[in-house]
Formats: C-alpha cells, sequence, structure tokens
C-alpha cells in the first residue's frame, strides 16, 4: 500500500431495521454483525474496514473505517440511550455519514420522516459531516417507486449523493464504496491493511449467538435479552470450546428461552453452533445456560457489566 491513499471514518446511520449491519456484513465479506428482523437487533458501535481500489484516480487505493450503529429511534431508559448515544456520537466523529434508508419503508423512505420526534437525533447526525445516502432494499422496490425517492432526497440537500443499493445481494456495494472513498481526505492508512475489525473473536461469537437467538424466538424474544461469553478454549487450529450465558430480565422469561423440556435451547444450541463454526472454520463445542439479571436494562452497573454504556466488550 503506498504511502498515502484516502482514509476515514464513515458511520453507517439509520432508523432500526434498514440494513445497516447486513450492509456492513457484505462489504467485509464476513459474519461480523448480528442480523435480524428484530428492531434495535444493533446495539453496540461495530468497527469493519475494508480497503478499496480507485481505479483511475489519485490517490488509487482507499481505506473505509465502516461504523455499524444502532438504528437511532426516541425511548427511554438507559440500554436505549446508550444505543441512541452511540449513534450519534459515531456520527459526530465520522469524515463521512452515511444514511441507509429502506426503499420498501413508504414513510422511512422520504426526507421528511427525519422530521418525526423519533428520528430528530437522526436528522442532527446527518448534519454533522460531509453525507452520502444510500436507498436500501430496491430489489423489492416497483422500478417507478424508485425515482422520485432519489428526486425527493436530491431536493433535500443540494449535491447529496443518492445511491440504490441491495445490501443482501451486495447489488451496486461497490459504487457506493467508490462514492464514500472519493469524499475521504488523503492521507496514510489508520489501520493494517489485513485488519478487518478491532473487535475481539469473542465478542463476533458473542454477536452471532444473540442474532440465532432472534431467529429462534422471533417475537417471542424478550426485548431485553443479552448474551456474554464466560468461558473460551481453544484447541489447536481446528476447535473451539465455548460457554455463554443468555441473560433475561425476569424469572418469567427464563421458560421462554429454555422452551419444553430444554427443547428450545437445544435448538438454538445446535443453530448457533453451526453459525458460529461456519464463521470462525473451526469446529465447535458450545454450552449455553440462562440466567436471570433483574432489571439489567435500567441499571447502569448491569449494564457495563454485559458491556453496555462504558468501555470494553462486555466478554
Amino acid at each position: 500500500m503506498s504511502d498515502e491513499i484516502r482514509a476515514g471514518f464513515c458511520a453507517i446511520v439509520g432508523l432500526p431495521n434498514v440494513g445497516k449491519s447486513t450492509l456492513l456484513n457484505q462489504i467485509l465479506g464476513r459474519h461480523l454483525a448480528a442480523v435480524s428482523a428484530k428492531p434495535q437487533t444493533t446495539r453496540d458501535r461495530i468497527l469493519g474496514v475494508h480497503n478499496v481500489d480507485l481505479p483511475g484516480e489519485t490517490p488509487d487505493r482507499a481505506q473505509i473505517a465502516y461504523v455499524d450503529t444502532p438504528g437511532v429511534q426516541d425511548g427511554k431508559g438507559p440500554l436505549r440511550c446508550y444505543m441512541r448515544d452511540a449513534s450519534v456520537s459515531a456520527a459526530s466523529d465520522a469524515d463521512v455519514v452515511l444514511l441507509l434508508v429502506d426503499g420498501t419503508d413508504r414513510r422511512g423512505r422520504i426526507p421528511d420522516r427525519l422530521n418525526d420526534p423519533d428520528a430528530a437525533a437522526l436528522g442532527d447526525a446527518t448534519r454533522a459531516h460531509p453525507l452520502i445516502l444510500a436507498i436500501n432494499k430496491v430489489d423489492r422496490m416497483a422500478k417507478p417507486d424508485l425515482l422520485p425517492v432519489i428526486e425527493a432526497w436530491a431536493k433535500w440537500r443540494h449535491g447529496l449523493e443518492v445511491v440504490p443499493i441491495c445490501a443482501q445481494t451486495g447489488e451496486n456495494v461497490d459504487a457506493l464504496e467508490r462514492a464514500i472513498a472519493r469524499m475521504l481526505p488523503p492521507g496514510p492508512a489508520l489501520f493494517p491493511e489485513e485488519m478487518v475489525t478491532d473487535r475481539s473473536s469473542q465478542f463476533i461469537a458473542q454477536e452471532i449467538i444473540r442474532e440465532q437467538l432472534y431467529h429462534q424466538l422471533g417475537k417471542e424474544l424478550p426485548y431485553a435479552c443479552a448474551v456474554q461469553i464466560e468461558t473460551w478454549s481453544e484447541k489447536g487450529t481446528s476447535e473451539l470450546t465455548i460457554g455463554a450465558v443468555i441473560v433475561v430480565e425476569r424469572d418469567s422469561q427464563k421458560p421462554i428461552v429454555v422452551g419444553r423440556g430444554g427443547a428450545r435451547i437445544r435448538e438454538l444450541g445446535i443453530a448457533a453452533r453451526q453459525a458460529v463454526g461456519a464463521a470462525f472454520g473451526k469446529t465447535v463445542h458450545l454450552t449455553l445456560f440462562v440466567k436471570v439479571l433483574a432489571e439489567w436494562s435500567r441499571g447502569e452497573t448491569e449494564l457495563r457489566r454485559l458491556g453496555y454504556g462504558g468501555e470494553g466488550e462486555g466478554v
């Protein structure tokens, strides 16, 4: 890599469930951030570093440090405040802000949505730094619907570049990356070329297990569920043994996760073991437990114990 490239931070922001984590995983080509249909699946800022070629341009390389953020929405309680603050802070610290909107959401895909009280913090975040907008899920949009959405955003901010994409399939994501790269300042690389994330393997496994928890329980899943890695042991380069705890807030929630006769947590363990194994390319032995930590999402001390609201990853 030459000494001077384009390099900087790009905060991916948006309302819940617009596909931010799906986009990050697609760009990196690996399973880094948890993805589900449940709002607020992402709870932390997650860094993903990607190097991009810019043929015919000077500099002709870029290093984009993406910061995936929780969906911005209104709400009370320490956990929601922590997630909202994480998003706004990431946008404030970024060189470029990528605002992602869901093209299939008729209300959420238009600029007026940012005027609603629950999106006010998101609107503020978009004013902090240079902005680019991506309309996601265009594969599920009727073609006549796309042009008016692009025009609405172009009128909302003069000179705003609008890129239609499909984060799930990768459609037009390369064009989006080039557009982001051109907005970054020239300078030295911020990270080693081989670096993908600053998150530990334990954190990634924790995210994958939590994702499978969402997939298995769906609407039955209590909002305030968390996963914490308690034991981690590697045997050579091919085997990994993990002990993880699923944390819920109330005694009544524990049977929901465990299931009748332990059936649900066994199914969850199988799915999570397979997903973690695929992500790390190893044989995984996974043991899951469920414990109750009363009202953990409402207490600052408990939030920090589980890795929210303070430094560290909580593993």
